[in-house]
């Protein structure tokens, strides 16, 4: 028999309510919340106040033009966790029981993985169609803040946390490479010494990139600081970047595989490169792997590769001082 506070939340409704406050709460934003939850903004603020008057706290406080949590607000947000969790653990229990007809995986990957993960959840879901599938995308900032917080079934990585404790699975390599505008002076030259290229002006990824870690990285092995001529936020904007003239950046080998013609761009023949690094399911230590999780893993370790080269081109097909 449910206790009386159970029953209460049952009796008011609350379960719709919470999942509009989570939204918000994640959101930082009535508006945004109900373009995710596909409502008026009008309902959203009518649930919140429902769900307000029912605990008898206010659950956000307006500061400006910003919404901020209180500290009901806060508490109510680690409870909505623990519960949505506990759904999830229901859920993939009974996912248990059906096998995969259904289920749902949520994935989150990181910007360079959105060029190949679509494709393989949708091959994935063509074999197992009742299977609802969920795919963030993000930097690796924000991929290792979910991460701790347990949000998703499974993460891909190019460059795994290393201050947490997961489990890590190699899918497919990365090899990361050094981008330049066809006509760039070092485009048509052969074994380009590292060290000239101190004096390119260069394209940085933002702070929480995990291109952006690689690239200082490769810098600082060869006792370099790299000219740092501009930060962008996304992969496309470097290479509008790149083809404007204003530099070279370090980019996975198949970022720009999918729409860049290829007498745009060059990938320079620089010694030490390419940085070979591999694309990797992480997920963390002791998490319980949903049915739908482990097989989407299984079915990317014998299909990926296969998968992604079809579609992206095998790196030898790129004639020599554009690969």
């Amino acid at each position: 028999m449910p206790t009386s506070v159970v029953r209460r939340f049952l009796r008011h409704g609350m379960l719709p309510q919470l999942a509009v406050f989570e939204a918000v709460a994640r959101h930082g934003s009535f508006t945004r919340a109900a373009e995710e939850l596909h409502l008026a903004q009008p309902t959203v603020s009518t649930q919140i106040k429902k769900l307000s008057d029912t605990l008898g706290l206010p659950l956000f406080e307006q500061i400006g033009k910003k919404i901020h949590l209180t500290a009901a607000g806060g508490a109510l947000q680690a409870g909505c966790r623990d519960l949505f969790a506990a759904f999830s653990r229901i859920e993939n229990s009974l996912a248990d029981l059906r096998g995969l007809e259904g289920g749902r995986l949520r994935l989150a990957v990181s910007t360079t993985g959105k060029y190949f993960a679509p494709r393989l959840l949708a091959a994935f879901v063509g074999r197992h169609s009742k299977v609802e599938v969920a795919l963030q995308i993000h930097n690796r900032q924000a991929l290792i803040d979910r991460l701790g917080r347990n949000e998703d079934d499974l993460y891909i990585f190019a460059n795994p946390p290393t201050e947490q404790e997961v489990v890590c699975q190699p899918i497919l390599p990365n090899p990361m490479v050094l981008f330049a505008r066809i006509d760039h002076p070092l485009a048509k030259r052969r074994k380009v010494p590292f060290a000239e290229l101190a004096g390119e002006p260069y394209l940085m990824r933002e702070p929480g990139s995990g291109t952006r870690l690689v690239a200082y990285e490769l810098f600082d092995r060869h006792g370099i600081e790299p000219r740092v001529r501009m930060e962008l936020s996304t992969n496309e904007a470097i290479k509008q970047a790149i083809l404007a003239g204003l530099g070279i950046s370090l980019l996975s080998r198949y970022t720009l595989g999918l729409d860049t013609e290829q007498h745009e761009l060059a990938v320079l023949d620089v010694e030490g490169l390419p940085v070979q690094r591999q694309w990797q399911f992480v997920y963390p230590v002791g998490k319980q792997i949903s049915p739908a999780a482990r097989a989407f893993m299984d079915f990317v370790r014998a299909e990926a590769k296969q998968l992604v080269l079809d579609h992206l081109g095998h790196e030898a097909s790129v004639p020599a001082g554009r690969r």
